[in-house]
């Protein structure tokens, strides 16, 4: 188990320089998912696969993640349909932070959203995000991955 402290902000301008950073194309698809912020997904990054549960809700989470064979994916991805999200991660750096950069295609085309991780509470409350972030929305249950794959947009 890890705990995962991380802060989610949406992105109002893409930085110029996207096509020199480091980039995953990610899909994931959800098997379950509960109003208490636990979730059970599967996630495609490039050529490896992964089986992931979440639980908890809020700056910190609890994730549990195994690597899967193609095969156990593909027996599998057949259960996520109409519950999934394509995007592509790029990885950047700001100050001492890493930042992942999720720029979302099909039905979520136009949405980027920004996530932080980070070593600790304190150390996420002293965060100060880059300008070209937008509006924090850490703790917008619509925002939530699980939530995009499973409703789309945001009203």
């Amino acid at each position: 188990m890890v705990l995962e402290i991380e802060r989610k902000f949406l992105v109002h301008r893409l930085p110029d320089d996207l096509t020199c950073h480091e980039n995953l194309e990610l899909q994931q698809g959800y098997l379950s998912s509960s109003e208490n912020g636990s979730e059970v997904r599967l996630r495609s990054e490039n050529t490896r696969r992964f089986l992931t549960v979440k639980t908890g809700s809020g700056v910190a989470r609890s994730i549990y993640e195994t690597e899967l064979t193609a095969v156990q994916f593909d027996a599998l991805w057949p259960a996520t349909s109409e519950r999934r999200i394509r995007k592509t991660r790029y990885i950047l750096s700001w100050k001492a932070h890493v930042v992942e950069l999720d720029v979302f295609h099909d039905r979520l085309e136009g949405l980027a959203v920004a996530e932080v991780e980070f070593d600790s509470i304190e150390d996420s409350r002293a965060f100060v995000p880059p300008e070209w972030f937008g509006r924090e929305v850490t703790d917008q249950e619509e925002f939530k991955n699980r939530n995009l794959a499973i409703f789309g947009w945001p009203a």
